[in-house]
């Protein structure tokens, strides 16, 4: 969305802007948009180690509780964003909650 460029990415949204016949592979060719998207995969990779974990220890309910309070703080952090660095933190915890 480019609201969203706009906001969080602008060198990405100038470069969608001025190469408007370009392959979307060129456009959005950047470092830190790819880690902002793979955050999420990442995470979820490390918290099933957690997730697996706390399960055997605790049991079911307390691995679902951790799961929905970080569920909830990473949503709540993405919400207030006003940078980079939060969304993906928020997106980290997002996925852990997953």
């Amino acid at each position: 969305m480019d609201d969203f460029l706009k906001e969080f990415f602008p060198k990405i949204y100038r470069r969608k802007q001025a190469h408007l016949h370009e392959t979307d592979y060129c456009k959005y060719d950047n470092q830190l948009l790819t880690l902002f998207t793979c955050s999420l995969y990442f995470a979820g990779l490390l918290s099933t180690f957690g997730a697996s974990y706390v399960t055997r220890n605790k049991g079911r309910r307390a691995s679902i509780l951790v799961g929905a309070v970080s569920f909830f703080l990473g949503g709540a952090i993405i919400a207030g964003a006003v940078n980079v660095t939060m969304l993906i933190t928020g997106r980290i915890l997002l996925d852990a909650g997953i």
